[in-house]
């Protein structure tokens, strides 16, 4: 990959820098409720799905095709919705958390399995074996469900994404993806402020119904 620039003698490329900068901007933009999170989010996805393929991360390459789709339904869904107004924040119950719960643990042994054992599936695509294939099992299909709640206004989508980002900061600088990681330190601190923000929006509301009645 061709370099940008070197910061302390990590040489930053520039699939790495616009895709840093462009998640950045689009996880801002969605604490603040605003529907270009979205398209801003599309330069994101494109850019760290080449990144990670790059590092043998292959779950979270795989990932960013499902981000891909999710964006252009969350810009649709908030645009049809009037933004971030129309649209309240809502929350699961009880029953639906262990729910998802579950789905996220068994999607992760799962997919982990699947990674363990991609490289000799299909070695054409993936010449290498993958690099932490559980704990990036994890990231990926957590991220899954974390979207979809962002895209719906779940407030524990922003739960999900604070469990994402304490794995994805040790993953990445495992893989010794600096900037990323460092990256991912800001989205901690974005997604506990989004959740904090959701939960204050949801609690001025009268309508506190779970997600799906």
């Amino acid at each position: 990959m061709e370099t940008a620039f070197t910061l302390l003698n990590y040489p930053i490329s520039w699939i790495e820098l616009i895709g840093t900068i462009a998640g950045l901007i689009s996880v801002w933009l969605a604490v603040k409720n605003h529907v270009w999170t979205w398209p801003v989010g599309l330069l994101n996805v494109i850019c760290f799905a080449v990144l990670f393929y790059h590092f043998r991360l292959y779950s979270d390459a795989l990932l960013q095709v499902y981000f891909f789709g999710m964006s252009l339904y969350g810009w649709y869904f908030w645009q049809q919705k009037n933004g971030a107004t129309a649209s309240p924040i809502r929350v699961l119950d009880g029953q639906q958390r262990w729910l998802w719960a579950f789905i996220i643990l068994a999607g992760t042994l799962v997919q982990g399995t699947l990674m363990s054992h991609v490289h000799t599936l299909l070695p054409t695509v993936f010449p290498e074996p993958a690099a932490f294939p559980y704990p990036d099992a994890f990231t990926t299909v957590a991220s899954i469900i974390a979207t979809f709640f962002l895209a719906r206004r779940v407030l524990e989508s922003w739960v999900l994404w604070v469990l994402v980002d304490l794995v994805s900061i040790v993953l990445y600088f495992s893989k010794g993806i600096v900037l990323v990681g460092m990256e991912y330190v800001v989205f901690l601190g974005l997604a506990t402020a989004g959740g904090v923000g959701w939960y204050i929006s949801w609690r001025a509301t009268t309508d506190h119904g779970p997600v799906y009645n």
